[in-house]
């Protein structure tokens, strides 16, 4: 599931990244099971045979695809936010805000990368690496804000690390009848009252 080749120059990267965009489009539009090394090379405007330079198969390419959407995830740090008392709901709504951006682009492509993306170590690293990085920020977070009351901050990150990014991207990647804010708000409401100690 590797690629197979790095590329070095502009122009490879630029035709690597031509793929990538390609294979985006045809599995959302397609599906996985349809999105065939063929199609995507037709939409890269590429020969097939170029694409098997940089990539052995659809489901490296489809990795690769999952790796990149990591590590674009961007999130507020708790310099840039108000952690003076009475902001925890603002706190709250604005690092539930990063996960919703992050994961708003096109919720078919999010819905094949969830169900269908082959697991590499590189993917695997990725999530550890990233997992570790945003569990250490709402640490932070909870750290620097006077409103939380958790019994203990560590356990606290980790749950709402993954309470936060299982239920967005379950959501994102199937939207429903239920409109974004909707969801916002009751997760907002959620992690607050958790992190307020509201029994």
């Amino acid at each position: 599931m590797e690629p197979r080749r790095k590329p070095r120059q502009v122009r490879a990267e630029l035709t690597r990244e031509r793929i990538l965009t390609a294979a985006a489009h045809v599995f959302a539009e397609h599906g996985y099971a349809a999105g065939t090394t063929n199609r995507i090379a037709e939409r890269a405007r590429i020969s097939i045979g170029s694409l098997y330079q940089y990539f052995p198969n659809k489901d490296a390419i489809l990795a690769e695809l999952l790796i990149q959407h990591v590590d674009r995830g961007t999130w507020t740090s708790a310099a840039e936010l108000d952690l003076s008392p009475g902001t925890l709901e603002a706190t709250v709504r604005a690092l539930i805000r990063d996960a919703i951006d992050n994961h708003s682009d096109d919720p078919r492509l999010l819905r094949v990368m969830i169900e269908e993306a082959p697991v590499s170590q590189e993917l695997l690293d990725t999530i550890d690496r990233h997992g570790k990085l945003r569990t250490a920020q709402i640490r932070d977070v909870l750290l620097r804000h006077p409103d939380i009351r958790v019994g203990d901050v560590d356990i606290a990150a980790e749950i709402i690390l993954f309470t936060v990014e299982m239920n967005t991207h379950k959501f994102m990647a199937a939207p429903g009848t239920i409109p974004v804010e909707t969801f916002e708000r009751e997760l907002v409401a959620m992690v607050t009252r958790y992190l307020r100690g509201d029994r």
